[in-house]
């Protein structure tokens, strides 16, 4: 998808400051790979011309969803990207990815940068950044995602969200906490929109269990098998009737159209840190619109600054099914933002204003920052 945009100056990037930074969770977050108390991550301000774009890093401390992690993410940044950014001219975006198509890996140290001049790019056109994606609208659908637990509380928090309006309930799943779980709360919520998340715990020697949990229409199981093997996906997708969402497997465009040529996947889970940036999650979009497969804009427990990233690129017309941009005070007591970005009814406003449309509390985020770097030409 070619972005919207009016004619503007080239920009050069004057200034860059590198924070890590640390929010603790409301409560904790379990999946198959362990169990989350605290979200740290990078935060990367860009500034060129009096403005200044925002983005956060999605790598963990330890590599156990892909395998980046923060501190390998960081000397990434610090040694080889921002110096190579700092005092230099942009024209847009792509000029952008240009420069960092040329290392290998490290996708979500990449997309940070990308990420924070898409968002000063917006802002120097004065548009919101839903706009110069080609996207509309002024709220997106809604998911949300829980965290693995006892079977009863499960059923109470999924009852909870239904009443919030919350559009799809995505279950975290693993080996013996699984179809128990699904059975329990499809038989008490027949009517739900539910999906489940592996995380990459499976194998196919699961198969067996999978067939039986097409009897639960599920809209989907996501990422059951390999985090890199897209080959036994499709053989899985042959043997069971509920569609296969692919996650962790597509790092770039070619991953996702070999997913769907292979039909290893019929959903697809856009996450614009795991793809490297904004030029190749457009790319994926395009690509899964031409064969007809619907996208969702996945999360990875961001916090406002990268929860306001992912509302705008939901505003893409093939993200037709909810993604997990759920209220961000359902991970954190305080948001490093201003505003507020809180669902009503199963919807998510999209920040209005230029760029991303949210501002950094900077008083509170001065008492969350570990670390601050500071990149000048």
């Amino acid at each position: 998808m070619t972005p919207t945009h009016s004619v503007t100056a080239p920009l050069r990037i004057d200034s860059a400051e590198l924070r890590l930074v640390r929010l603790p969770l409301v409560t904790p977050f379990t999946i198959s790979t362990g169990t989350m108390v605290e979200k740290v991550f990078p935060l990367l301000t860009l500034r060129a011309d009096g403005i200044e774009g925002y983005a956060e890093g999605v790598m963990d401390p330890l590599p156990d969803y892909l395998e980046e992690t923060i501190a390998g993410g960081m000397a990434f940044l610090r040694d080889l990207i921002l110096p190579q950014v700092v005092g230099k001219t942009f024209e847009n975006p792509a000029a952008m990815d240009r420069l960092l198509a040329p290392w290998r890996g490290h996708q979500m140290a990449k997309a940070v940068v990308e990420m924070a001049f898409w968002d000063l790019w917006a802002k120097s056109l004065n548009l919101p950044l839903k706009t110069v994606f080609g996207g509309s609208g002024d709220k997106v659908a809604v998911g949300v995602s829980l965290g693995i637990g006892p079977v009863e509380e499960t059923l109470d928090r999924v009852a909870a969200h239904l009443a919030q309006g919350y559009q799809r309930i995505k279950l975290k799943v693993r080996p013996g906490h699984d179809e128990v779980l699904v059975a329990a709360v499809r038989n008490a919520f027949p009517d739900c929109h539910l999906t489940v998340d592996a995380n990459s715990c499976y194998t196919l020697a699961d198969t067996a269990l999978m067939r039986r949990l097409d009897a639960f229409a599920l809209d989907y199981i996501e990422q059951p098998l390999a985090w890199d093997d897209i080959h036994d996906h499709a053989v899985l997708q042959q043997r069971i009737q509920t569609p296969i969402c692919l996650d962790e497997c597509l790092r770039t465009s070619g991953d996702v159209r070999k997913a769907l040529q292979s039909d290893a996947a019929r959903v697809v889970n856009i996450k614009v840190g795991r793809s490297g940036g904004y030029v190749e999650s457009l790319r994926m979009h395009d690509i899964c619109a031409a064969f007809s497969v619907p996208v969702w804009c996945g999360g990875m427990l961001e916090s406002g600054i990268g929860r306001a990233h992912n509302i705008h690129l939901s505003t893409l017309p093939n993200f037709t099914k909810p993604g997990d941009t759920s209220s961000a005070s359902r991970y954190f007591t305080r948001d490093l933002i201003e505003e507020k970005l809180e669902t009503s009814e199963g919807w998510m406003p999209v920040p209005t204003g230029p760029g991303i449309g949210v501002t950094p509390d900077w008083e509170f985020l001065a008492t969350i920052t570990r670390s601050t770097e500071t990149f000048r030409p």
